[in-house]
């Protein structure tokens, strides 16, 4: 394969050492995932990044059917007065909310035009769902046997953020909503973990980014919820992307909207609603979680293609026969599955450079590269790399070998980003016991141009609300969650919190975060 031109060590500059977010944004624009768009705070997501929304949205979606639940839609559009029956909630979304006041527009005496009917009541873009979902959930439930009612909605939603940045924050995002209503309380209890269960192996299984299962404090709940799970996974620059969450709502938005059922003994009793979601955040998770300086890395089951073909045809002589050596390789590998699929391949004839088509597919974080010339058809081989071993890593190959091995091979680069994202959050991860150690940890050695420091800090936390305040104050560190696992690293240990002396149940992941 072609280099990077000579006066380049990298791909993508600057690196991620040198200016990580600047690194992150070039990424995105050297794989053509999306720009911001004429809209303050909003982005237009290109093909290939909604390609892999896409592929997001196939995998979550056949999880969600498998375990019972359907989909539907719900308006863009809530009266004011729905979040206003929820006190905490429209408490929390109320500086985030869009809201539409007027409908009609009309040429003013300037010839501009203007809003020109007022609504009888504001209306919401949805921030998020509960209170809509709620009011028609109220109307269809009855009694006990209406019930469980499990459906998930694929939707914008629109948060007036003040600070974006693609992927992660934005001002329109795309996303699944799940929202639930049970007759018992341990039943949406146990949806709740349930669904987090879901997201979690999704995360690793299938995006090759290892989680952290846990519960938000009272600080980081969400606005309106008894209780609040979420996954958390570490970025290169040891940051955490918080990647998905789950909340049991308890009967509190039941209340609020009236969901109300008679149970088997005939008396009225209110639902216990859930509700869970994940975003277009999971790209920019891939993206930090995996990409490096020649840029994205896509773990084989989220990647649009899986193998890009590059025929040299420099001489017109053996143009014919190139193209005809590579239409014959690609129709071999599609007939080859990869993850109970059909292999994604693409033939690339573009009129271009061969260098500068390998860069792009470098960039956009292929998993296989293949490159097929005279030379190579004479042989019956193939020239070929892994993304995941660098541009230089790359050999020649049989032809009907590479097509046998190809499959085993996806799911080899698929396992390796696992275990490398696994072996990098181990080895950025440590177990501090005194405020000292927990300060220094996280407090970048050049305060001019912090470095890239810090990480993941196992600590013992007493529950004490101030600590938080006060470690988000000084240092720009929350405490991510405290962890659900009953074995392994994240296991309960019993302690005492370095903050204020008292017992603590079990260590929490504290964090700075995107």
């Amino acid at each position: 394969m072609s280099q990077p031109p000579a006066q380049l060590k990298t791909a993508i500059t600057p690196t991620r050492a040198d200016d990580y977010p600047e690194w992150y944004q070039q990424v995105i624009k050297a794989a053509d995932l999306a720009e911001s768009s004429p809209v303050r705070g909003c982005m237009v997501i290109k093909p290939w990044g909604y390609a892999l929304w896409e592929n997001i949205q196939r995998a979550l979606d056949k999880r969600f059917k498998d375990t019972g639940h359907v989909n539907a839609y719900f308006p863009l559009f809530i009266p004011m007065s729905f979040l206003e029956k929820e006190a905490a909630h429209v408490e929390g979304f109320a500086k985030e909310c869009a809201v539409v006041t007027h409908s009609r527009l009309e040429a003013g005496p300037d010839g501009k035009l203007r809003p020109a009917s007022p609504l009888e009541e504001p209306l919401i873009v949805r921030p998020t769902s509960e209170t809509i979902i709620g009011e028609m959930y109220a109307k269809w439930v009855e009694s006990y046997r209406d019930l469980p009612i499990l459906i998930n909605q694929w939707a914008n939603v629109v948060r007036w953020e003040m600070r974006t940045r693609l992927f992660l924050r934005t001002t329109e995002f795309l996303w699944q909503e799940g929202h639930t209503a049970h007759a018992t309380e341990a039943e949406a209890v146990e949806e709740t973990r349930k669904m987090l269960g879901v997201y979690a192996e999704f995360a690793e299984n299938h995006l090759a980014m290892p989680v952290i299962q846990g519960e938000k404090t009272a600080g980081e709940r969400f606005p309106g919820a008894v209780n609040t799970y979420c996954i958390e996974a570490m970025m290169q620059d040891r940051k955490a992307l918080q990647a998905g969450t789950s909340h049991f709502l308890g009967q509190n938005f039941s209340k609020a909207a009236g969901i109300k059922f008679l149970d088997k003994d005939g008396k009225q009793e209110h639902a216990w609603t859930t509700s869970w979601g994940v975003s277009t955040r999971l790209i920019g998770g891939v993206i930090m979680a995996h990409g490096d300086d020649d840029g994205l890395m896509l773990p084989p089951k989220l990647a649009p293609t899986h193998v890009v073909i590059l025929p040299v045809l420099h001489k017109e002589e053996t143009r014919a026969k190139v193209l005809e050596y590579c239409q014959k390789l690609r129709a071999e590998l599609r007939a080859q599955r990869y993850d109970e699929q059909p292999i994604e391949v693409e033939l690339d004839t573009r009129d271009l450079r061969g260098g500068d088509k390998v860069w792009q597919w470098v960039k956009k974080g292929v998993p296989l590269i293949v490159e097929v010339g005279p030379r190579d058809m004479d042989k019956d081989c193939v020239f070929w790399g892994r993304r995941d071993k660098g541009p230089k890593n790359r050999t020649s190959t049989p032809r009907a070998e590479f097509v046998a091995t190809v499959g085993a091979t996806l799911t080899d680069i698929q396992s390796s980003l696992l275990e490398r994202a696994k072996t990098f959050r181990k080895e950025n991860t440590r177990v501090l016991d005194s405020k000292d150690d927990i300060y220094s940890y996280f407090t970048a050695k050049n305060p001019e141009k912090p470095e890239i420091h810090g990480g993941f800090a196992l600590a013992h936390w007493s529950g004490d609300s101030s600590v938080e305040d006060q470690l988000a104050k000084d240092l720009k560190v929350t405490i991510r969650c405290v962890p659900t696992a009953t074995d392994g690293e994240f296991a309960p240990e019993p302690g005492t919190c370095p903050f204020t002396g008292k017992p603590s149940a079990r260590r929490v992941v504290l964090g700075k975060s995107y």
